[in-house]
C-alpha cells in the first residue's frame, strides 16, 4: 500500500506563488508516474500536471502551462508542484496521485488526502 501526504497549501493573493509537496511512503516511488490533480467546488477533478517515473516526460494542463512546474526527487520519494502567478481560478483542493505507465493518470492507483489552495483577488 502506498501512502501519499501532501503539504504546502494555503491562502495567498492573486499573483503569489506556492510550492506543494507530496511525500510517498513506498519504495516503488521511483517506478511510478506521479501527478497533481485539483478539484474546485462544483467542478470535476482535473489533472494539472504529471511526471514520468524518471522525470523525462511531463504533462501540463493548458490552464497551467508556463505558470506551474512539476518536479520529483526520487531519492526523497517526493514530488513537487511549483505554482507561480496564481489566479483566483486556481483555487481548489489539490491532490497528489500515483500510478504506473500512463502519463495522463486516467486511473491512478493511489491518492493523497488533498491540500487546499485558495487564491484571493
Amino acid at each position: 500500500q502506498v501512502q501519499l501526504a501532501e503539504s504546502g497549501g494555503g491562502l495567498v493573493q492573486d499573483g503569489d506563488s506556492l510550492r506543494l509537496s507530496c511525500a510517498a511512503s513506498a519504495r516503488t516511488f521511483s517506478s511510478q508516474v506521479m501527478g497533481w490533480f485539483r478539484q474546485a467546488p462544483g467542478k470535476e477533478r482535473e489533472l494539472v500536471a504529471s511526471i514520468s517515473s524518471g522525470g523525462t516526460r511531463i504533462y501540463y494542463a493548458d490552464s497551467t502551462k508556463g505558470r506551474f512546474t512539476i518536479s520529483r526527487a526520487n531519492a526523497k520519494n517526493t514530488v513537487y508542484l511549483q505554482m507561480n502567478s496564481l489566479k483566483p481560478e486556481d483555487t481548489a483542493v489539490y491532490y497528489c496521485a500515483a500510478g504506473y505507465y500512463d502519463l495522463t493518470l486516467r486511473t491512478p492507483d493511489y491518492w493523497g488526502q488533498g491540500t487546499q489552495v485558495t487564491v484571493s483577488s
